[in-house]
């Protein structure tokens, strides 16, 4: 019998999904080098049909190419999926912050109440659908209240538009504020076996309030794979080009790394990548881990973790080589 997906929920919202979600920033083709649709929207379906339901993207994500391409890919299957989606990151107008250019169109960070409006229905026609399952604030906005933001948010979510709340890339006085407010569902952090300041700073905060968190960059942008070698090449705008993160000497701490997790991978018939997911989904308050695939191949690969349950004895092994490995890594 093949094991089953593990499902988890998205806070007090009422909305459960599978634990690994698919992180569709890739996908987009912004700083990736591109994208190819037809085997975007085939690695979509590849992990509805593996059961993997969570789908996450943003409208940032090619300015709005990746929500296309996820619409294309759940029609006649939307109600298989869980979306989550951002707001925040805006283009169409200039109030709030800059934050960067993309395709020579100023970015603006900005959460007021007039542009989540715009921005729902945005969301809502390039993804073919008339709701959204969690919506998330994708970075804060230091120009408007949060208290505006989870008004217009709250609005949207009895209106029907919207059945979760999330907010993603905060510190612990933001998400202090979110939580005092109320309301608020999901938080979606930066987390991996490399990247792991959220334990200190926000999951006490998530735990005592009962938010889930969703882990972004789970494979530390592929670097944890266990497939990307010393000898690897990124070309064109691939943002892993010039990140010091994937240094020849930290590629080498990598495989020294995946030779001591071997056994456990060996154990489960999985690979370095499974493991390494499953690992992430086993951390106290660690809720869901989305992984990006840009083909089947790689989104089943991510959706085989979401059946894998380590035992004590590994997770154990695994922090081990994590202490021995990667912790002096360089950044």
């Amino acid at each position: 019998m093949t094991a089953s997906q593990i499902t988890r929920d998205i806070g007090r919202s009422g909305v459960t999904a599978s634990a690994v979600g698919l992180g569709t920033w890739a996908i987009g083709g912004w700083m990736w080098g591109g994208t190819d649709e037809k085997e975007s929207i085939a690695a979509i379906q590849a992990s509805l049909d593996a059961g993997v339901t969570l789908i996450d993207t943003a409208p940032a994500y090619g300015l709005g190419r990746s929500e296309e391409i996820v619409g294309k890919a759940l029609n006649g299957r939307r109600d298989k999926a869980v979306i989550a989606t951002k707001c925040g990151l805006v283009w169409h107008t200039q109030k709030g912050r800059h934050f960067f250019d993309q395709d020579g169109k100023p970015v603006h960070r900005y959460l007021g109440r007039d542009a989540i409006f715009h921005e729902v229905e945005e969301s809502l026609k390039r993804l073919g659908t008339d709701y959204i399952d969690l919506y998330i604030t994708h970075w804060q906005d230091p120009t408007t209240p949060i208290a505006e933001t989870m008004e217009a948010l709250e609005d949207l979510r009895k209106a029907g538009k919207i059945r979760a709340i999330g907010a993603s890339n905060v510190s612990r006085t933001e998400l202090e504020d979110y939580a005092r407010i109320g309301g608020l569902d999901a938080i979606q952090e930066r987390f991996s076996m490399v990247d792991r300041e959220i334990e200190a700073e926000l999951l006490p905060v998530t735990t005592r309030e009962g938010i889930a968190t969703l882990s972004y960059s789970s494979l530390a942008l592929g670097l944890l794979s266990g497939v990307i070698g010393p000898d690897r090449e990124f070309e064109g705008d691939d943002q892993r080009r010039d990140n010091p993160r994937f240094s020849v000497a930290n590629r080498e701490k990598v495989a020294a790394f995946s030779a001591d997790i071997r056994p456990v991978a060996d154990a489960h018939r999985a690979s370095i990548a499974q493991v390494v997911i499953a690992w992430t989904l086993a951390q106290p308050g660690i809720t869901f881990a989305l992984c990006g695939a840009r083909n089947p191949r790689q989104a089943l690969d991510n959706a085989r973790a979401g059946t894998i349950r380590l035992s004590d004895e590994e997770r154990g092994l695994i922090d081990t080589a994590i202490a021995g490995r990667l912790a002096q890594m360089d950044s």
